[in-house]
């Protein structure tokens, strides 16, 4: 099919929208789920939830350094890979609020999270035409475990950003291969310059970049050898800049990096690999488990997940045998089952799913991109399949939905939890400053989050449990600190580098003064 086919397609294989009462009830019921997701997600946000870190606060204070022209950061701090696109859309936030904070760094990852559901409620119908199975992807996305809230709000680098644009590539992929009128030009340059922009933040989105291209290809390669073409390459080449230009200057390959970070020098056992890739993986990345662990019965997704796969791919294949406008619809489904399966088999066969499959299982995260495509045939099957099926149909959705919302409750019961321990941060920052505190000491996990959190006001250098230099990230704030003539240590209570300062309290007597807070334990030379 070439882009001179004009078609409008509602979706393959689905009857035309319900009109009357029944349309205007849905449209209402999917503003108030969309509602919704924001409404929980700025609850999150008010009691500074989920937990921040010292990598968010990294690109905080990336986005800090933006915002004052200090500094203009092509990667996260410390690293040769991962784009600091989140840091340059929270520095206008920055600039115009006078200053950092938590909630400033966070405010465009919501706005990208709104993108990422209003997009893909779009795909929904254009890939099915129907508004009923819309609401109930909307609902599922609305919905928020504990590991999905971290990769949609945490600024920590690349998870926000890479749903909303495979999202965007997906709905233009199918309006461009549909051959749909109307601002083609700026389509294709939109989709390259989404393409280029995802190279550069996070390579995990590149299976559904590379599936909603081979559509295009598939469907308007004449229209790709003239002008579409050189659009699409000169703003993929544009939105790549930031990494081009950094690796034609240093001679660096930030692909061997991101190989480095997924663990492709580590070692890990298949079984180990396999256990993490495809058993935890898929329900914790997708929102099916509560914060930090799966209990045994909400693994049934991992058994579930191949199936659907299987099953949406002859779906899918067999619309696109169909007619004209069923082919983008069905292609367009079997790209986002294809990308799945190509992100699943790339983070099964790396080491981090055997070394840390809890914490690496948002490298799935992009799976929810597959949704509308994953879902689809069971929602047939409820509304038009053999009566056999349908309880089959009904037990599944229902399943689907009951797992994800108690898991969703499961990680809001912690957010009173972390405004208590955001709350013990900000007393550490306030006594700091009050105690005329400027530099200190202290682990990784506490520095740039202090430094960030006090606007620099406390310089932090990185120190491990032993006391020996640890990791920084910003190695400006280790040559101050090490200037200074008395830097102060700060360590969290109970933690091993407080018993460290501890011993050596106790050994020199009269050397440090200790300040004890709420979860905190200041040491200030004497």
């Amino acid at each position: 099919m070439t882009a001179g086919v004009r078609e409008q397609p509602r979706g393959a294989d689905s009857p035309r929208p319900r009109p009357g009462t029944r349309s205007r009830l849905v449209g209402w019921l999917t503003g108030l789920a969309v509602l919704a997701g924001v409404s929980y997600r700025l609850w999150l946000l008010g009691h500074a939830a989920p937990p921040t870190n010292s990598d968010e606060a990294t690109m905080g204070l990336a986005a800090l350094h933006i915002a004052r022209g200090e500094g203009f950061p092509v990667w996260f701090y410390g690293q040769q890979y991962m784009g600091t696109l989140e840091a340059y859309l929270a520095a206008p936030v920055f600039a115009l609020a006078g200053g950092p904070s938590l909630l400033g760094l966070r405010l465009p990852t919501l706005a990208l999270y709104v993108l990422f559901l209003l997009l893909t409620w779009r795909l929904t119908l254009r890939l099915t035409g129907d508004r009923w199975f819309g609401l109930l992807v909307v609902v599922l996305l609305a919905l928020g475990s504990d590991r999905v809230v971290k990769n949609q709000l945490i600024a920590g680098g690349g998870y926000p950003e890479m749903n909303a644009a495979g999202a965007a590539l997906a709905v233009l992929a199918v309006d461009l291969a549909a051959g749909r009128p109307g601002w083609r030009p700026a389509r294709w340059a939109t989709w390259g310059l989404l393409a280029g922009l995802m190279l550069w933040v996070d390579p995990l989105v590149l299976p559904y970049v590379v599936a909603t291209g081979a559509v295009l290809v598939g469907f308007c390669h004449r229209e790709l050898r003239g002008t579409a073409g050189a659009l699409l390459g000169a703003a993929a080449v544009l939105g790549a800049a930031p990494l081009l230009l950094h690796s034609l200057s240093t001679g660096r390959n930030p692909l061997h990096a991101v190989l480095t970070a997924g663990g492709a020098e580590a070692s890990a056992g298949w079984a180990d690999r396999l256990h993490g890739g495809l058993l935890l993986g898929p329900p914790l990345g997708m929102g099916f488990c509560g914060p930090g662990r799966c209990a045994t019965w909400q693994l049934w997704w991992a058994y579930a997940l191949p199936v659907l796969l299987v099953v949406a791919a002859l779906t899918a294949w067999w619309t696109m045998r169909r007619g004209t406008a069923p082919r983008v619809a069905g292609a367009t489904r079997l790209a986002l089952v294809l990308a799945a399966v190509g992100t699943l088999a790339a983070y099964t066969v790396s080491s981090a799913a055997g070394r840390t499959p809890v914490e690496s299982s948002r490298y799935l995260s992009c799976l929810l991109l597959t949704l509308p495509a994953l879902l689809w045939p069971v929602w047939t099957a409820l509304r038009d399949g053999p009566r056999i099926a349908r309880p089959v149909a009904i037990v599944l959705l229902a399943a689907t939905l009951g797992t994800a919302a108690y898991a969703t409750w499961q990680g809001a019961r912690t957010a009173p939890a972390s405004r208590a321990a955001e709350a013990r941060h900000d007393e550490l920052v306030a006594t700091l400053r009050h105690l005329g505190v400027r530099h200190v000491r202290a682990g990784y996990w506490t520095c740039n989050r202090l430094t960030f959190a006090s606007d620099e006001r406390v310089v932090c250098a990185v120190v491990d449990d032993t006391l020996r230099p640890g990791l920084d990230r910003y190695p400006a704030y280790r040559r101050e600190v090490d200037g200074a003539a008395a830097p102060a240590w700060v360590a969290p209570t109970g933690s091993p580098l407080a018993a460290r300062l501890d011993e050596r309290l106790g050994a020199a007597a009269g050397s440090l003064e200790l300040v004890t807070l709420d979860g905190w334990r200041i040491y200030l030379p004497r």
